[in-house]
């Protein structure tokens, strides 16, 4: 594994409304932290390279020095990352990165998930209740029926 990149500072934006867990929670530990702690690096880095290039491009031409510097920035991130990514079992279903990249937020899908495996879990609740009522009253009627032919 090549040495990771220099932690550049992080700045930590406020969470989401929807987030999982606040910003100021402290990372797993081991190949999971490291990898929670790069990807907030990789978001950081890709947010200054959004900034810089929109302030390089409403100066004069030519000086795209700093952009130069914030996409070297972004490109050892994604080798860190592609490096770690041999030492994680973790993974992550093709339809939720689809998802992702077509805008949609991971917590919304999970919730609609959930609230899609509840309703299917009802009707099966459901179901089931109804061929136990049937049961019963098939036991009934047959104990009524073979103790009068008796």
């Amino acid at each position: 594994m090549s040495p990771r990149p220099p932690p550049a500072p992080i700045l930590i934006p406020p969470p989401a409304p929807d987030s999982p867990r606040s910003a100021q929670s402290i990372p797993p530990t081991g190949i999971q932290g490291d990898l929670e702690q790069d990807l907030m690096g990789l978001a950081n880095a890709l947010y200054n390279l959004g900034t810089t290039v929109v302030n390089d491009s409403t100066k004069d031409p030519g000086t795209g020095k700093q952009v130069g510097l914030r996409v070297n920035e972004v490109v050892r991130y994604l080798a860190g990352l592609d490096d770690m990514a041999s030492h994680l079992t973790t993974r992550v279903p093709m339809q939720i990165l689809t998802d992702i990249d077509n805008g949609r937020n991971p917590m919304h899908l999970t919730k609609d998930r959930l609230e899609r495996a509840a309703t299917e879990n009802q009707f099966m609740n459901g179901k089931i209740k109804a061929i136990e009522s049937y049961r019963q009253l098939l036991d009934e009627a047959l104990v009524e029926t073979f103790f009068r032919s008796c």
